[in-house]
């Protein structure tokens, strides 16, 4: 691909207490079940789901208390400059470079609000210079791994030789609403968990990179906004997903993946890594795409092990796929808020010792 730039190094991360799928139905069906005559209907989405854990930056009996704005930002500031910290450091470890290396810093995060942004206040404690570049973006929702590396990218030309940092982190569970009674937050119960990935880019020639990144592109369909993104009110971020998503991802996913592969001159069999965000979305892209159904493996493995962690959980499917050997051309894709499709080309080098087995904490019993 002309005018690559070199992935060197690319991690991932998760906070340490374990939310385990069977645990976390049971108590939601005693947190749901009085408000919902049909939560008997409702609580086959944990099952359904095909997530096994997830992980949280705080303890599952700490949702019980009743959480407004003010511990809600006290707790994603707290978590999200920890998983920054060591997303951050374990990408960079990869790249054998040194926070000292980073010229510039793209963060992306959607679950939570930080004035001086979440690089500014982590920043210093992982050790980046003071004269680095800073690029806080805020509302790209699930989109946002795919997303953020395009952005990472584009810099990285823009500036050739100088060394981009894209920390992606996501704190999903803190959105969790024992005060509203909708199918959405029922949904979000089941589904989301938190985590971080991070990357390591430079436009400059490298044998040991993990991959080479290619063109980026978007699709916006319009008149969408209601099908993903946030609600707000005084308690704290309320998650909107409407119950048409699957469908309308079976129907109108292919035309927008087509066109960017054939764009890129990439064929039809190019693999795909794509953000899981459920069962039925899998499925659902599964049919758009013309894939026999199930065989989103990497997809499906990083569900079961950690949830829909929203942006990072792309990042997760790439380390998966490159420690299964993937190599050469492949375009990432993920879905988010707009409602919107990223997609991005790389050529995967499958270099194994930039992409070591993932590391997770000890399970703390939530």
């Amino acid at each position: 691909m002309d005018n690559s730039v070199s992935l060197l190094g690319l991690s991932t991360a998760v906070p340490q207490y374990a939310l385990e799928q069977k645990d976390i139905a049971e108590r939601a069906r005693d947190i749901f079940g009085p408000m919902f005559t049909r939560f008997p209907q409702l609580d086959e989405v944990f099952v359904n789901a095909g997530i096994d854990r997830r992980y949280s930056v705080r303890p599952v009996d700490w949702f019980y208390k009743a959480l407004d704005w003010n511990e809600r930002t006290a707790a994603y500031l707290d978590g999200a400059q920890q998983l920054f910290i060591e997303a951050g450091k374990k990408a960079l470890d990869r790249a054998g470079l040194t926070p000292k290396d980073v010229d510039i810093v793209v963060t992306i995060s959607s679950t939570g609000i930080a004035t001086p942004s979440l690089e500014a206040r982590a920043g210093p404690k992982l050790g980046l210079r003071t004269d680095c570049a800073r690029v806080p973006v805020f509302g790209l929702g699930c989109a946002g791994g795919v997303a953020g590396l395009a952005l990472a990218s584009r810099l990285a030309r823009a500036e050739p030789g100088k060394v981009v940092l894209l920390v992606v982190i996501e704190l999903c569970t803190l959105a969790f609403r024992r005060d509203r009674a909708t199918k959405a937050d029922v949904i979000a119960t089941a589904l989301f968990g938190d985590g971080a990935a991070a990357a390591v880019l430079q436009a400059k020639p490298s044998s040991t990179a993990v991959a080479q990144i290619g063109a980026a592109a978007e699709h916006l369909w319009p008149d969408t906004l209601d099908i993903m993104g946030w609600s707000i009110d005084p308690v704290g971020l309320g998650v909107l997903l409407s119950r048409s998503l699957p469908k309308f991802v079976e129907e109108r996913m292919g035309e927008p993946v087509d066109n960017f592969l054939n764009a890129q001159k990439l064929g039809p069999d190019t693999k795909l890594v794509c953000h899981p965000g459920g069962t039925k979305v899998l499925e659902a892209i599964e049919v758009a795409l013309g894939k026999q159904e199930g065989s989103l493996v990497n997809e499906r493995t990083v569900l079961r092990g950690y949830g829909n962690m929203s942006a990072p959980t792309v990042m997760f499917v790439l380390e998966e796929a490159m420690r299964h050997g993937l190599k050469g051309p492949a375009a990432l894709s993920a879905l988010g808020p707009g409602f919107t499709a990223s997609f991005l080309a790389i050529d995967a080098n499958a270099v194994a010792q930039r992409v070591s087995a993932r590391a997770t904490p000890e399970p703390v019993d939530a």
